[in-house]
């Protein structure tokens, strides 16, 4: 019989895991706390952001904390499907073998899958790691194979369009998260990037961390305690359904957006999955901050990381996405009042 869960312990257990990742990685605060978030929300995560600024590592560093099996794909134009799950050569006799491929190599144990530029590779790979996603399962060799710790984190090659392929909207909405890492812009972290050498040894860096800060077997359990554990009051449930409104229905909630027709700005999106997803992680977000029940300072915390790729514009300002998607969320904050 496994022991109760305490969530005061567990929320030790997820400092001590923020600290850990630290190590590894300065002036990205903001992006631990997220990731942390989505570690006991039991998400996924698509990473955002520039050549060179950490991602790989933050990722590595999140793996190493979290223990079990981890894995790494690189997205090229040419990987197929079944890349990710097994791999053909000849062995040392001249014979033909086949050998489980990133996927299948750890069975059950397998804990963090990182997809390194997943736009590169071509949509039947995206169709692949949707169902892995969804069901953390696949089919392959005539069985059904099980991955209940599994998440999936992705990142996603912005700088250079040739040869990528943008993923479709259901794949998108599958990322719990989209966060973006930026270069750190306080002095002493740039410093120390630059200058202390043990930024410069990413191998050594992340074996000096300390594995299994927290036992990634249980974090299941855990997150349903979690989310039945920590209320939603009736005045944050109406507060969320007015933002889904205003977000869905800007025109109607008053919203007015430079240079944009605002009648014709939201093509679709802001699904119930997705917003079931923001309670998800707004309840994360309140527990580890000593919290039982969520305030609307937790919704606003992580609204636009669990919402702005869940929102599709009509086409004609998807060049201007960013900077649109920023005034819209602050125009929905603007015009709902909060409890």
């Amino acid at each position: 019989m496994s022991e109760p869960i305490n969530l005061e312990s567990w929320r030790r257990d997820a400092r001590d895991f923020e600290q850990e990742i630290a190590k590894a990685v300065v002036g990205q605060e903001r992006a631990i706390r997220l990731l942390t978030i989505a570690v006991f929300a039991r998400g996924h995560v698509l990473l955002e952001g520039d050549v060179g600024v950490g991602k790989t590592t933050l990722l590595r560093a999140v793996a190493r904390a979290l223990g079990g099996a981890y894995e790494r794909i690189e997205g090229t134009i040419d990987l197929m499907p079944s890349d990710m799950i097994y791999h053909t050569f000849l062995n040392e006799e001249g014979k033909p073998r086949v050998d489980p491929g990133p996927v299948l190599r750890h069975g059950s144990d397998l804990s963090v899958f990182f997809f390194n530029e997943i736009n590169r590779a071509r949509p039947q790979v995206h169709s692949l790691l949707l169902r892995l996603m969804a069901e953390r399962s696949i089919t392959a060799f005539n069985k059904e194979h099980y991955f209940p710790n599994l998440l999936v984190f992705a990142d996603r090659n912005r700088i250079e369009r040739e040869e990528t392929f943008e993923l479709p909207a259901a794949a998108r909405d599958r990322f719990l998260m989209e966060v973006g890492i930026a270069t750190p812009t306080d002095n002493r972290a740039r410093r120390d990037l630059l200058f202390e050498t043990k930024f410069h040894d990413v191998d050594a860096l992340i074996s000096s961390l300390r594995e299994g800060v927290i036992g990634y077997r249980r974090l299941n359990a855990l997150s349903k305690v979690i989310q039945n554990s920590i209320i939603v009051s009736p005045a944050l449930e109406s507060y969320v359904l007015d933002l889904w409104t205003a977000v869905r229905e800007p025109a109607k909630a008053g919203i007015d957006i430079p240079n944009v027709d605002i009648t014709r700005l939201v093509a679709g999106g802001a699904s119930p999955r997705g917003m079931s997803y923001l309670i998800r992680a707004a309840r994360v977000q309140a527990w580890l901050s000593g919290r039982d029940m969520v305030v609307p300072e937790d919704i606003r915390e992580i609204f636009s990381e669990c919402m702005a790729h869940r929102i599709f514009l009509a086409p004609v300002y998807e060049l201007r996405r960013d900077d649109i998607i920023r005034s819209l969320i602050r125009g929905v904050f603007a015009r709902v009042p909060a409890p």
